[in-house]
């Protein structure tokens, strides 16, 4: 029942995308690149191979752009690894079509992507959270640590049993960030609880996620789980749901998803950030002034949605708003293994 479970959400999700990419995008070789764009810059971006449909990442920043292209900013294209060519392929036909932004999302495709830009020096590449020493190479970074470190709070205000849980998708730096943001956020309120931290070395395997929030449940007696592997995290909402326990989004507002479950979302504003990275590149004449761009709190880049399912005492919401103030101002730091 599980399995199909998770097959209807990935067809649901994505049939409701159709409409959207009709609308709102360049088909796969469609115009970037072309001459005749009335001014406008072109921009392509390679998806991570989860693709179009995870209700997070990949929707978010491709959402991002959507609004640019719908207000005849840019034109824009987009290609999904896995769906007939390689991430190297497809940044190579960006390449070649002199596509004016070339943007690699998550540093999963970063060595592809690498391998492209010294072939054309001349072309400019943005990738999303990572960095990369080449001179065309420039980086979007979030501070997700700050954002999964107000989730913490939540987790560690709602927890009844002292367990709590973080199921990433796969085991990567930028996971870490999230994990141990997450972790100083929940001992910060409530040092009795323990975080027990689980990879399902996948992002999008939605039956996977439903068996390892099962098990992390069952086995671990876990009752709040912070939830950021993307299609993975779908199986995973739905399957904590089912067992009455509590969970916490990531990326976009994911109440929807599990409304009986969801105490909040983290949200990493990836929209945010396409658009004002287009915004810099069109206004300093297709360049970047920054080699690595930053957003944090301050730069509306991460943050939590409202709440659902839980109500914060007065001494709770003080000490919520106390610490979320100090973080922003930097007297409080996210202490990160690197």
């Amino acid at each position: 029942m599980k399995k199909t479970n998770g097959k209807m959400l990935l067809l649901i999700f994505k049939l409701a995308l159709v409409m959207l990419l009709l609308s709102a995008c360049t088909a796969p070789g469609g115009e970037a690149g072309k001459d005749g764009n009335d001014g406008r810059i072109t921009v392509g971006i390679v998806l991570t191979d989860v693709g179009l449909g995870d209700r997070s990442f990949n929707d978010a920043a491709f959402e991002g752009l959507a609004q640019e292209r719908n207000e005849s900013s840019i034109i824009f294209d987009y290609r999904e690894p896995g769906k007939g060519m390689t991430a190297e392929e497809a940044f190579e036909h960006f390449a070649q079509d002199k596509v004016d932004l070339i943007i690699a999302l998550s540093d999963t495709v970063k060595a592809d992507m690498e391998k492209v830009a010294e072939r054309y020096p001349e072309q400019t590449f943005l990738i999303v959270d990572s960095q990369s020493e080449l001179p065309n190479v420039h980086s979007i970074l979030f501070k997700a640590e700050d954002g999964s470190y107000l989730a913490g709070m939540i987790a560690g205000f709602a927890t009844k049993a002292d367990k709590v849980g973080f199921l990433g998708g796969m085991d990567i730096p930028v996971m870490h960030d999230f994990q141990e943001g997450f972790e100083q956020g929940v001992q910060a309120v409530n040092p009795d609880a323990s975080v027990e931290a689980v990879y399902a070395g996948d992002f999008g395997n939605s039956e996977l996620g439903a068996e390892i929030a099962s098990r992390m449940i069952n086995e671990q007696g876990t009752d709040v789980i912070y939830v950021a592997a993307g299609l993975t995290g779908v199986g995973a909402l739905s399957e904590i749901q089912d067992l009455g326990k509590y969970a916490i989004g990531v990326d976009t507002d994911q109440f929807f998803l599990a409304e009986k479950a969801i105490l909040t979302s983290m949200l990493k504003n990836v929209d945010v950030a396409m658009r004002n990275a287009v915004d810099t590149f069109k206004s300093n004449n297709n360049s970047f002034p920054d080699k690595v761009m930053v957003y944090g709190m301050a730069e509306n880049g991460v943050g939590l949605t409202e709440l659902h399912n839980i109500e914060l005492t007065d001494a709770q919401q003080q000490q919520f708003e106390d610490l979320k103030a100090k973080l922003a101002s930097g007297e409080v730091k996210v202490t990160l293994q690197k």
